[in-house]
């Protein structure tokens, strides 16, 4: 009965977005705040995969009207909690008698995400820890919510997405969620990424705690840490230090070890007192083959060097084109707009000539995609350094990516 519920209220709002999309193409009007408060309200009481798909959305800043991807960025800080009770019940199954191993648990949680929440905990040895608990029932309803959201993403098409990475991005986030659902597989990244990292010294991974781990709990020391969606007003030189470490950080990942943390959006990262690098959550940790990699550069190479024959044979390379490919010209535009993020010298991604020339870009080039159609493991790849590259726009980063850029293409033998 609770299934088919979620089912119902699934396909409400599905009917709801439908509608607002329709209006505009219409040329109607749409009230995207209304639409964005109600999908809010409605996805983060049901959590879930729907919940994760608009917390990925939330991250195509080029992609959604203004007002919709602002509430929904909401579901990455302000999603309703589930209440105590079900958590509880959870923690019981798990711990036996809670009161034997905590001195306390905080009702309350600080954190709300799509397939757990976080509540603050102190151990019977006085040790402040977090407990990231899986909402109950979430393996039961994962399949029919799966069947219900491909339904829905059919509505994609008419913000005028091909219909191939529709289908990708449903491949993608299917298997992510499922990974999600085993809490101590993101245990073991944890422990990998904090020994491969330790070199870092600005960089901040909490520790897990595998005695009090388990398939749908997981325990980490506490770290304190202010989101980065919140250090807008932070100090330039606390933002630029924040900057270059996650900068440092996705480039050792990438190049040295192969890997990338998938799931970029802003609630993942915070900065601590002493305004190093937080990372919360490593549940979504994808593989990089160097091949894949290294193609990838090589069209960057081809647009740095504004050749668009060379990008047009680059995304061939990558599996992504189908038919004639895209127009020569718009991979002259595509050149000109990201060229400036890599001139020499410190560039300010928080120039907002720069994206807003990549927003107003971004639909021609997504109506293209119906010709150019990389494969799932590529589009996931550019998403997530999508997700990665805005990040570094809300701390109004200076890198010089020239600079850092060249040395790893003659690494890639780009």
């Amino acid at each position: 009965m609770r299934e088919r519920g979620r089912t119902r209220r699934l396909l409400g709002l599905g009917t709801r977005t439908g509608s607002a999309l329709l209006r505009t193409r219409l040329g109607g009007q749409s009230d995207w705040r209304a639409l964005g408060e109600a999908l809010f309200e409605g996805l983060s009481e049901l959590k879930g995969p729907a919940m994760k798909l608009a917390q990925i959305m939330a991250q195509w800043d080029d992609l959604l009207p203004p007002e919709l991807a602002e509430e929904l960025s909401r579901l990455q800080r302000q999603a309703t909690p589930m209440p105590w009770e079900g958590i509880r019940r959870t923690l019981d199954a798990e711990y036996g008698d809670l009161e034997r191993v905590f001195e306390r648990v905080e009702t309350t949680p600080f954190a709300s995400a799509s397939m757990g929440q976080v509540h603050r905990a102190v151990t019977r040895d006085g040790e402040t820890v977090v407990l990231k608990v899986q909402y109950p029932g979430l393996d039961r309803v994962l399949e029919d919510d799966l069947v219900q959201l491909r339904r829905l993403m059919r509505l994609g098409r008419w913000l005028r997405v091909p219909q191939a990475r529709l289908d990708a991005l449903f491949e993608e986030l299917a298997a992510s969620l499922r990974g999600e659902l085993d809490y101590r597989a993101e245990a073991e990244s944890l422990a990998r990424y904090r020994a491969r990292y330790a070199h870092l010294d600005d960089l901040v991974i909490p520790e897990p705690l595998p005695a009090l781990c388990g398939a749908r709990i997981l325990a980490m020391r506490y770290v304190a840490g202010t989101p980065l969606r919140e250090l807008e007003g932070a100090e330039d030189a606390v933002r630029q230090r924040l900057a270059t470490t996650l900068a440092d950080w996705l480039t050792e990942e990438l190049f040295t070890h192969g890997e990338l943390h998938a799931d970029p959006h802003a609630g993942n990262f915070a900065a601590d007192e002493a305004g190093r690098l937080v990372i919360y959550d490593l549940g979504a940790v994808i593989p990089v083959p160097r091949e894949r990699l290294a193609a990838m550069m090589r069209l960057l190479r081809a647009t740095l060097d504004a050749d668009a024959m060379a990008m047009d044979a680059a995304l061939r390379e990558l599996g992504g084109r189908q038919g004639e490919g895209a127009p020569l010209a718009l991979y002259r535009e595509s050149a000109e707009a990201v060229a400036p993020l890599f001139a020499p010298g410190p560039q300010d991604f928080g120039d907002v000539r720069v994206h807003r020339r990549l927003r107003d870009l971004s639909p021609r080039v997504w109506a293209a995609m119906d010709r150019l159609q990389p494969p799932a493991d590529t589009l996931l790849l550019s998403r997530t350094l999508n997700g990665h590259y805005w990040n570094l726009v809300r701390l109004g980063a200076r890198l010089d990516m020239h600079a850092r850029v060249r040395p790893l293409l003659a690494r890639v033998g780009a």
